[in-house]
């Protein structure tokens, strides 16, 4: 294969990343575009690099053509990494404050429902089963519990739906649980079969399948972190509408909520744990009865009317409104006793022009009034009009001018004139003085609002800024956040690769000790041998030189391992056995056998009976050395030879 390696992915990838993942949403139904970009292009390139290829374009064609490749891809893309009770005061902190809390909020009886959302290979749904058993008993657990584990990894799942772990996954429980809600099966540990039947494994997919409904304790640890923001907050909008009021969320330690405060509120946030936030559901709608209005008021009737004129006089000079008349002519007819009082006229006043009077300009121009109510045959108003009392005091009045026609009943007939003017002078001072007050309140109040104002728009602008600062340091918290949940993503990145140097060293280790066992198999076997023995390789260097060898010539197996054999000054004529050794080596002879005369290592002379033989190795059709067997017979058998 070529040396070549992918470069690291760019910290925005481009084009060819992105129709990458359309095929992968097209070809396999596996939608990856609310990952976050770098981390998901991180993956692929570690993909990449096992299969030897450089870029994201020749990824997709080696998918293509290698369908088989997809599975490897998601399991390198899913990274499966969990254990029993994983990080300890989360499940502590469950144990002791949330599940009691949410027991006594349940009538007896009633179900507890929990999710588990992205399980991996299932150890978190055992740990919240073993939690609840722990706090229900198993009894009340087999009655109520129903707990839902869900992952995209379909292979995963396959290993959660099993239940049965090895002595390294459950190495992590403590060992009355292990003892309590597992039971051994050869070398691995099966989950209770009587509790096992409550835990429902299925694929979910997050960002698109619907959530499951009326949960009571739902957890998602270190899922989040591998989706981008936007698809965060439509998975934890996903999450409230799962949970049932009072509802707890349970996240990882490299999770929060900084984004979804209106969504769930914190119960602890070290630990990550957070409750369902109650959205108000608008104020109650009251009814609103209609007001009883008053009774139109018709016209007046007609009072009882006295024939006697004096009576009539009395009750006009009665009056408690100014009032008095002027005929056609302009001349003062009546005057009644409060407009007497009031403008000072006297009995000598009327029959005067009304023009020769004060009254007539004083308060107010009377005379154009008086005209316009004649001409226009209608009551004309002039309201609030100003007038300065001779004692100095400040009034004001309404002036009503009325036309007066000659019918007693005040109708004017059709094209008839007024034959006089009925003035009314109603005092309207309190009122004006009251107007007057609440003028000043009012402009006192628009002081007042405008320095509230003023002193608002400062505090606004502090609010500003401060909401700017705020924001800053949001980004800056999210930035680490990121930051955060990208060191966790690369720790489990390594924990995973950390498990499978460990899978290898453990096969390795294996081998060494078989290894070892076989080279002291052959110790012993050499050992065992009456002969001298020496194993060349086919440079006919010394690869084997036992015991026996050493008491014969003298020389440790240190000494002359990886020496040429025909080269050794041991008292033996090693260099007449060259052309056997390499007959040996070729073949051509399977057995050659001599005895030569030699010297062993106390100087005593022997004959020396010898063999050369071919190292064989099955299935290989040259040999791989030759042996050469040295034996030393007794003195009798060498006199006899």
């Amino acid at each position: 294969m070529s040396d070549r390696r992918p470069a690291t992915p760019p910290s925005e990838p481009g084009p060819d990343f992105d129709a990458l993942l359309d095929d992968l949403r097209a070809e396999r139904n596996f939608d990856l575009r609310g990952y976050k970009r770098v981390g998901l292009a991180r993956r692929v390139a570690k993909r990449m690099r096992v299969v030897d290829v450089e870029d994201f374009a020749t990824y997709r064609d080696f998918l293509r053509t290698h369908a088989e490749e997809y599975i490897q891809l998601f399991n390198t893309i899913l990274i499966n990494v969990t254990t029993f009770f994983r990080d300890d005061e989360p499940w502590a902190y469950l144990r002791a404050e949330v599940l009691p809390r949410l027991i006594e909020a349940k009538a007896p009886g009633d179900p507890i429902r929990v999710w588990c959302a992205g399980c991996a290979t299932g150890q978190e749904v055992y740990t919240l089963a073993i939690v609840l058993a722990e706090a229900l008993g198993a009894e009340q657990f087999r009655d109520r519990v129903k707990i839902y584990g869900t992952d995209v990894d379909d292979e995963a799942l396959a290993v959660a739906r099993q239940g049965t772990y090895d002595e390294r996954d459950v190495a992590d429980l403590p060992a009355e649980l292990l003892e309590r809600y597992f039971e051994r099966d050869g070398v691995r540990w099966c989950f209770r079969k009587d509790l096992r039947r409550l835990l429902i494994f299925g694929r979910n997919d997050l960002m698109r399948d619907a959530p499951i409904s009326r949960i009571d304790l739902l957890t998602c640890r270190n899922t989040l972190m591998y989706f981008d923001a936007p698809t965060q907050g439509r998975v934890l909008a996903r999450f409230h509408f799962a949970l049932n009021e009072g509802g707890v969320l349970l996240l990882g330690r490299a999770e929060t909520l900084l984004t979804q405060t209106t969504l769930f509120v914190p119960l602890d946030l070290k630990k990550r744990v957070f409750a369902k936030a109650v959205r108000a559901g608008g104020l109650a709608r009251r009814d609103r009865g209609a007001a009883d209005g008053a009774p139109p008021r018709g016209p007046a009737g007609d009072g009882a009317r006295s024939p006697d004129g004096d009576l009539r006089e009395a009750g006009f000079d009665a009056s408690t409104v100014a009032q008095f008349v002027v005929d056609r002519g302009g001349r003062m007819a009546a005057v009644n006793d409060r407009a007497r009082a009031l403008f000072h006229l006297s009995a000598p006043d009327l029959g005067r022009p009304l023009q020769d009077l004060e009254v007539s300009y004083r308060p107010f121009e009377l005379r154009s009034v008086i005209d316009q109510a004649h001409v226009e045959l209608r009551t004309v108003a002039r309201q609030e009009v100003p007038w300065r009392a001779p004692d100095g005091e400040q009034r004001w009045f309404d002036i009503v001018v009325t036309p007066l026609f000659a019918p007693p009943d005040g109708a004017p007939p059709f094209g008839a004139a007024s034959t006089g003017a009925s003035v009314t002078f109603t005092e309207v001072t309190r009122h004006k003085q009251l107007e007057q007050q609440l003028q000043e309140s009012q402009q006192e109040l628009e002081a007042a609002y405008q320095e509230l104002q003023s002193t608002n728009e400062e505090l606004e602008t502090t609010n500003e800024e401060l909401h700017s600062t705020v924001e800053e340091l949001e980004t800056t918290n999210e930035e680490l956040q990121s930051t955060n949940e990208e060191l966790e993503t690369m720790n489990e990145e390594l924990q995973s690769t950390n498990e499978e140097l460990q899978t290898i060293n453990d096969e390795l280790r294996q081998r060494s000790d078989e290894l070892n066992q076989l080279n002291d198999f052959l110790d012993s076997v050499f050992s065992s041998v009456g002969s001298a023995v020496a194993v060349l390789d086919p440079e006919l260097r010394v690869l084997v030189w036992n015991a026996r060898a050493e008491e014969l010539w003298g020389l440790r197996a240190d000494e002359v391992m990886g020496l040429p054999f025909l080269s050794l000054d041991i008292g033996f004529p090693v260099a007449r056995l060259g052309d056997a050794a390499r007959a040996a080596l070729g073949g051509d002879a399977p057995r050659y056998e001599v005895t030569l005369d030699a010297t062993n290592r106390r100087g005593r002379a022997i004959r020396c009976r010898t063999s050369v033989l071919p190292l064989a190795v099955r299935g290989e059709p040259a040999p791989a050395g030759v042996i050469v067997l040295m034996d030393d017979p007794p003195a009798d058998e060498g006199a006899d030879a």
